[in-house]
C-alpha cells in the first residue's frame, strides 16, 4: 500500500532531523568494524504496525545490517513479545534506532487504538474510519497504521471526493445551492458528503441526492432518528465527541461510518524498545 520512496523519503528527513552530520556520541565511541545482535521488543500488548519502514531504517542509516522480522503488521503482540532481531553494524543499530522506534511507536500506536475501536463496534453496522487530520508528511502512514488495525480509510485528500462542510456551506449560501454547483461542475464519477447539524439539513441533503452525510455532533438519539429518516437512501457518518466511552453507543444508532480524529491526531505511541544482545 506504501510507495518505497515516499517512505524513504521520510526515513532521510527523519534521520537528517536527528543526526545532522554527526552522530558526536556514536562516530567517537564505535570503531567501523564493531558488530552487535540487536532486538525490538514490545513494552506493551496491542497491535503491531509499521515493522518494515522501522527495519528500513537501518538501511538508509548506514546499511550492513541483517534482519529477521518475526512478526508482522496487524498482529497482535503482548508484552515480553520478540519482535524483530537484528545483527550488524553497530554504528547503524545506535543512530537509527530512535528513528525507527519512532515510526514503530506511533504506527503501532495507531493500529492499537484503532482496533479498539474496531472491536466496540463488533455487530453493528459501523464501520470505523479516519479523517484528514494528521501529521504534516506522515498521513500515507498513519492512514496505512488504521488500516493495519482493522479501520478504513476516509478520502486521503481534497482530490479525493468532494465533501461540503459547515464553512462551504456557510459561504456558498445553502446546502442546495453548493450541491447544484458541484454537480454542474464535476465529473459523473464525483460522489458528494454533507456536513448536517440539524434535521432541517439532514431533509435538505437527502433532496439533493447526496451519497454520503456527516452528521456533525449529534447526540445518539439523533443519530438513531436520522438513520430512520435517511431509510437508506445515503451512507450516514457520525463525527464529533465520539469517545472510547460512547462510541458502541453511537455504533448501535445504525450509522455506516465513524469517523474519529483522535486516531491520528492525539494517539499515544505504543512502547517498544530495542536492546543490545551481545557485542562482537
Amino acid at each position: 500500500m506504501l510507495n518505497q520512496m515516499y517512505i524513504d523519503n521520510i526515513i532521510n528527513t527523519a534521520l537528517t532531523e536527528d543526526i545532522n552530520y554527526i552522530d558526536v556520541t556514536t562516530d567517537n565511541l564505535i570503531d567501523d568494524s564493531h558488530m552487535s545482535q540487536a532486538y525490538f521488543v514490545a513494552k506493551d500488548s496491542g497491535i503491531l504496525c509499521g515493522i518494515d519502514i522501522a527495519a528500513r531504517v537501518f538501511d538508509l542509516a548506514g546499511g550492513n545490517v541483517e534482519k529477521e522480522i518475526l512478526l508482522k503488521d496487524g498482529t497482535e503482540v503482548k508484552k515480553g513479545d520478540i519482535i524483530a532481531n537484528f545483527r550488524g553494524s553497530t554504528k547503524t543499530l545506535l543512530k537509527g534506532e530512535r528513528t525507527s522506534l519512532n515510526i514503530l511507536q506511533h504506527m503501532s500506536g495507531i493500529a492499537t487504538a484503532t482496533n479498539k475501536c474496531v472491536k466496540l463496534a463488533e455487530g453493528t453496522n459501523a464501520n470505523i474510519t479516519d479523517t484528514r487530520k494528521t501529521l504534516p508528511g506522515l498521513r500515507a502512514l498513519q492512514k496505512y497504521a488504521v488500516t493495519a488495525g482493522g479501520g478504513r480509510n476516509h478520502r486521503f485528500n481534497l482530490s479525493d471526493g468532494a465533501m461540503l462542510k459547515d464553512n462551504h456551506i456557510d459561504a456558498y449560501g445553502s446546502i442546495t445551492a453548493a450541491v447544484s454547483a458541484l454537480r454542474e461542475k464535476a465529473g459523473h464519477m464525483l460522489k458528494i458528503e454533507v456536513e448536517v447539524r440539524t434535521f432541517e439539513e439532514l431533509h435538505e441533503a437527502l433532496d439533493c441526492g447526496c451519497e454520503i452525510i456527516m452528521l456533525d455532533n449529534m447526540s445518539p438519539e439523533d443519530m438513531k432518528k436520522a438513520v430512520e429518516i435517511t431509510a437508506g437512501r445515503a451512507k450516514l457518518e457520525a463525527s464529533g465527541n465520539i469517545t472510547l466511552d460512547n462510541l458502541r453507543e453511537v455504533a448501535l444508532t445504525g450509522v455506516d461510518i465513524i469517523s474519529l480524529g483522535a486516531l491520528t491526531h492525539s494517539v499515544k505511541c505504543f512502547d517498544i524498545s530495542m536492546k543490545i544482545k551481545t557485542a562482537e
